[in-house]
């Protein structure tokens, strides 16, 4: 058992600059399936998840490099970063000016790697460990999600979520690579970029990645 997720994720990580987003640092893997393995062997027992944590997605990075260029989505606003995984987002909108942001994850290693994260960037996040999902819409302005419709359980219930939150008057922004449960209909696209990945956990060292804004059901 791990006791002190902050060490745990020291020691297997190193830090480095976000390839499409360098402006920003982040404790990130070095050796992606060493540390997946790893904690498979001691998390996975606990019923933990894996180190979604631990890499820059390639969703998340095209959002993070769309907030830093253009810093009036989300000046003076407050945010919300949904499944912030290791808070790379959430970093990006503070760095660009938003009032708040609160992130949010099920998963307590992504908290604990996102605060350390956070203090690494010198910026403050008011980070989560909870499925909000059920919950009535934030008092936000604005919501961003990368990487979330990867898996068909998982983007409906994000779905209905962010329905909920778009008739509340939320703007929402996606950053998705193309993964296989992408509301694709509902979505507007506002840029693609090209980003690199670790090839060990995608399908290409190099993925085209788009930001969307996602449009209310027509």
């Amino acid at each position: 058992m791990i006791d002190d997720p902050k060490a745990f994720i020291r020691k297997e990580t190193c830090i480095k600059p976000v390839p499409h987003a360098e402006e920003i640092r982040l404790y990130v893997a070095d050796e992606a399936m060493d540390l997946w393995q790893k904690t498979e062997d001691e998390l996975g027992e606990l019923g933990l998840d894996p180190p979604f944590w631990a890499f820059a997605w390639a969703g998340g990075q095209a959002l993070a490099r769309h907030i830093l260029d253009l810093p009036e989505l989300v000046k003076d606003k407050r945010v919300l970063d949904l499944a912030s995984g290791s808070g790379l987002v959430g970093i990006a909108t503070m760095m660009a000016g938003a009032q708040s942001c609160h992130a949010v994850d099920i998963d307590p290693f992504a908290i604990s790697a996102g605060e350390l994260n956070a203090e690494l960037n010198d910026v403050v996040i008011n980070f989560e460990a909870r499925d909000v999902t059920g919950d009535p819409p934030p008092q936000v302005d604005v919501l961003f999600c990368g990487d979330v419709f990867y898996d068909d359980h998982m983007a409906k219930k994000i779905l209905d979520y962010l329905d909920r939150c778009l008739l509340a008057g939320i703007t929402i922004f996606v950053g998705d690579p193309g993964r296989s449960y992408l509301p694709k209909t509902r979505l507007e696209h506002l840029a693609t970029y090209e980003v690199p990945v670790v090839g060990a956990l995608e399908d290409a060292e190099i993925k085209k990645s788009s930001v969307y804004r996602l449009l209310v059901p027509s």
